[in-house]
C-alpha cells in the first residue's frame, strides 16, 4: 500500500458549490517513507464563490490565482506525478494508493466531487486514513500510560507534540501536506514500539 497525504485549500466550505484552489500532496511508501511532493494552485471554476472568509484562512487571493491552471489540468498533472513516482504508465491501476490527511473526509469530498465534475474515474483506494482518528486513539493510549499529550487534535498541536512545526504559511496546502505526512511518520514510529501484554 502507498499513502497519498493530501491537503486542499478551497474558495469556501461546500463541495459542489465552492472550488478547490490549491492542492498539496506527499506520496509515501508502505513504510511511510517520503517518495515525492506535489503542489499546484488552481484557478476557480466560479470566481463568484470566492469568499473573503476563506481568503482570510488560506491567504490566497484571486490575484494570486491569475495564472494558475484549471482544475482538469491539475488533476491530470496530479495523477501523472503519482504514476511517475510509482514508475507506472498512464493505464496502471492506482487502487493500492490510500488517500490520507488531517480531517481528510472534508478534503476527500471536494476531491471526489472534482473528479466527477471533470468526468474522471476515481483512481485511488476506497480506504482512507485520517490523522485526527489516529491522534485521538494514539493520545488516549499515551495519556493512559502517564504521558502528557495536547488537549486538542489540530495539526499544530499534533505536530508540536512531535517537535514539528510549519516553516511557512499557516494554511499553505503543500506545507500542511508535508507536516501531516511527518505526523503520520511519527505515529508509525511510535506505534511500532508498542507491545500488548
Amino acid at each position: 500500500m502507498y499513502y497519498l497525504v493530501v491537503d486542499l485549500e478551497m474558495t469556501g466550505p461546500k463541495p459542489g458549490y465552492h472550488d478547490i484552489i490549491e492542492i498539496g500532496a506527499v506520496l509515501l511508501n508502505d513504510d511511510w517513507g517520503k517518495m515525492s511532493t506535489f503542489g499546484s494552485l488552481i484557478y476557480p471554476q466560479d470566481v463568484d464563490t470566492f469568499t473573503s472568509s476563506a481568503e482570510a484562512i488560506h491567504g490566497i487571493s484571486l490575484d494570486d490565482l491569475e495564472d494558475a491552471p484549471l482544475l482538469g489540468e491539475v488533476l491530470e498533472d496530479f495523477e501523472m506525478w503519482i504514476r511517475k513516482s510509482l514508475r507506472r504508465d498512464e493505464f496502471s491501476n492506482l487502487s493500492d494508493v490510500m488517500v490520507c490527511g488531517q480531517g481528510i473526509l472534508h478534503d476527500l469530498n471536494f476531491l471526489q466531487y472534482a473528479y466527477e465534475e471533470e468526468n474522471k474515474q476515481w483512481p485511488f483506494s476506497k480506504k482512507v486514513l485520517d490523522l485526527i482518528s489516529i491522534t485521538y486513539f494514539g493520545f488516549k493510549i499515551l495519556s493512559n500510560n502517564g504521558v502528557t499529550v495536547p488537549k486538542t487534535h489540530g495539526l499544530s498541536a499534533v505536530a508540536g507534540y512531535f517537535g514539528l512545526a510549519r516553516s511557512e504559511n499557516e494554511h499553505d496546502a503543500v506545507e500542511d501536506a508535508i507536516l501531516t505526512a511527518a505526523c503520520f511518520q511519527k505515529f508509525n514510529e511510535l506505534f511500532s514500539k508498542f507491545k500488548l501484554g
